[in-house]
């Protein structure tokens, strides 16, 4: 099974959504937790695409079954945001192969930093972000969830010189 990566479309929202909840569900995340929002998913290309970021989905067999965002900071960082697997297509490498496109991209679009956060709920996701060598940087308490913050320096592909 091969994931296939590419950018967001319109023709996505409600696949992207649904995606979202479905996700967010599984680890027990629910709106009004503090830490559940949807409200950017309508204004993905305001949000995301039109501002030097980038939004990109992943399929099988042509089902949208990841996604995940980079929104731009500032000048030299970039948040990844809605970084999410089907749960029925978790545990196959989709997960590290659309954060490793997000860093490529992030690298691409002149970023040389990444920040993201998660939850202590989300363990598949914390271990995922260490793997990738992703540091923490702090913890906060959000009503009844710890959120835990963190970030990874970025190194531009090296220039080859003829």
């Amino acid at each position: 099974m091969k994931l296939a990566i590419r950018r967001y479309r319109w023709s996505d929202l409600d696949t992207i959504l649904a995606l979202h909840r479905i996700c967010l569900a599984e680890v027990g995340l629910v709106p009004g937790d503090g830490v559940y929002y949807d409200d950017d998913f309508p204004r993905i290309q305001e949000v995301y695409l039109a501002c030097g970021g980038d939004f990109l989905v992943g399929e099988v067999d042509s089902r949208v079954v990841a996604m995940g965002g980079l929104k731009p900071v500032d000048t030299d960082t970039a948040e990844v945001c809605r970084l999410r697997v089907h749960p029925a297509f978790q545990r196959r490498g989709f997960g590290a192969a659309m954060l490793a496109a997000l860093e490529r991209r992030a690298v691409e679009l002149g970023f040389s930093c990444v920040r993201g956060d998660t939850t202590l709920n989300q363990q598949a996701a914390l271990t995922l972000y260490a793997r990738q060598g992703w540091r923490e940087l702090s913890r906060q308490r959000v009503g009844d969830l710890v959120v835990v913050y963190g970030e990874k320096r970025l190194i531009p592909p090296a220039v080859v010189e003829r």
